[in-house]
């Protein structure tokens, strides 16, 4: 008689192991210990087979004679269940040795050694958040460009464009690197190229160098706290970003060496940049020393010497100074660039002392913080040496010497 679900749930354990049956080979193994596990005994090639189909009540009478079915069916087809189970389970293993998430991780931790801390977890955050949940489980080699679609279109739909656009180049880096190891063919990713939304990219106003002259000229004039004035000149003789003068530290400058060492766990690929100072910067930094010298951060809060001045700290200033739209303190990059390659100095020297990384070579991303260092010693006093001539009003310009 076949079983039912009554006489499963109420059979009991005996001295020894017995069976109950229902059937077509399967049967209902009750331990001595009481639990009770399903199996289907078959012939194949002329030998008796045992298949195990789970454990009851996690598998039901319903489940065991569905799972029959299906094992029968292969037979059928001349196929033997078990070894159809143990291929099976050696592909589930390669499809979770190559899936989406586990190549990801993989990559990750090759990548974040030549990151910075906070930007390592930034990229996987975004690959845990908003990848993994729909794709992680997938074998690497069968996603296709569909599915990466709608994964950073499920971003795009919350108007997170910028994270949408790091989101599918973090996965074309995932799918790049698989390609790159023999776990996948192709990078469905890099079919997607163009299919996103974009906002029209407003670049921060920069000071054109015919006004230069004047806004050095009033510089000196701002009514503000004169720590201000040192972070504006800082910034425009080194053209650094904002955020990497406002969290300069006093540990960071050898003025001996004339040099200033920003560690590599501030700027976003954890490798540290190297500033050359001039003689002038290293004169606005003996000046300043008596002022902030004795805290950490050589341009501490005004309520917290332990915080840095506000980030808008030299944008209002500028606005004070007549320059509201008009230029950023951000935008001094823009020019600085602009009159040093007007100038004939090295493209490459000058994107180096940017701290532009070429994000889409493998070579970049190993970029040495000392590249073109000697030419950027030169470039750096030449441009100190012309900002010093426009705000003085002198007629001598500056000669370049060295290679440049």
């Amino acid at each position: 008689m076949p079983l039912t679900a009554t006489a499963i749930q109420k059979a009991t354990a005996s001295e020894k192991d017995r069976k109950l049956s229902d059937g077509r080979g399967l049967y209902l193994l009750i331990a001595k210990t009481g639990s009770k596990y399903w199996r289907l005994k078959y012939r194949f090639g002329g030998k008796e087979k045992l298949l195990a189909l789970g454990v009851y009540p996690e598998v039901s009478l319903k489940d065991a004679r569905v799972l029959t079915d299906n094992a029968r069916s292969l037979l059928r087809d001349n196929q033997d269940p078990g070894e159809v189970r143990k291929l099976q389970k050696i592909k589930n293993k390669v499809n979770a040795e190559n899936s989406f998430k586990s190549i990801a991780l993989e990559w990750w931790g090759h990548q974040k050694g030549i990151w910075s801390e906070a930007y390592a977890q930034r990229v996987i955050d975004s690959l845990e958040n908003e990848v993994f949940p729909y794709l992680g489980h997938r074998p690497v080699s069968e996603i296709q460009p569909p599915e990466v679609l709608a994964v950073v279109r499920k971003v795009e739909s919350r108007d997170a464009l910028e994270i949408a656009g790091r989101v599918l180049q973090r996965c074309s880096n995932v799918f790049r690197y698989a390609v790159q190891t023999g776990r996948a063919s192709v990078n469905p990713a890099s079919e997607l190229t163009g299919v996103l939304k974009t906002r029209k990219v407003t670049h921060r106003p920069s000071m054109p160098r015919a006004e230069l002259p004047t806004f050095l000229k009033k510089l000196p004039m701002y009514d503000g706290y004169p720590t201000t004035i040192y972070a504006l000149r800082l910034l425009i003789m080194t053209f650094a970003r904002p955020g990497e003068i406002r969290y300069a530290r006093w540990e960071e400058f050898d003025l001996g060496g004339e040099i200033w060492r920003i560690p590599g766990e501030r700027m976003k690929m954890g490798t540290d940049h190297l500033v050359p100072l001039s003689r002038q910067a290293i004169t606005l930094l003996n000046e300043l020393h008596p002022l902030t010298g004795q805290h950490e951060l050589v341009f501490p809060g005004e309520r917290s010497v332990s915080r840095p001045i506000s980030e808008n700290t030299m944008t209002f200033a500028m606005h004070r100074m007549g320059y509201h739209k008009k230029a950023t303190p951000h935008g001094f990059r823009a020019t600085a660039s602009s009159i040093l390659n007007e100038e004939g100095f090295k493209p490459d020297a000058i994107e180096r002392q940017l701290s532009h990384i070429e994000r889409n070579d493998v070579r970049g991303a190993y970029t040495h913080h000392a590249e073109y260092l000697k030419d950027r010693v030169v470039m750096m006093q030449w441009w100190a040496d012309y900002l010093e001539q426009l705000e003085t009003g002198s007629n001598v310009v500056p000669v370049k010497f060295g290679t440049v």
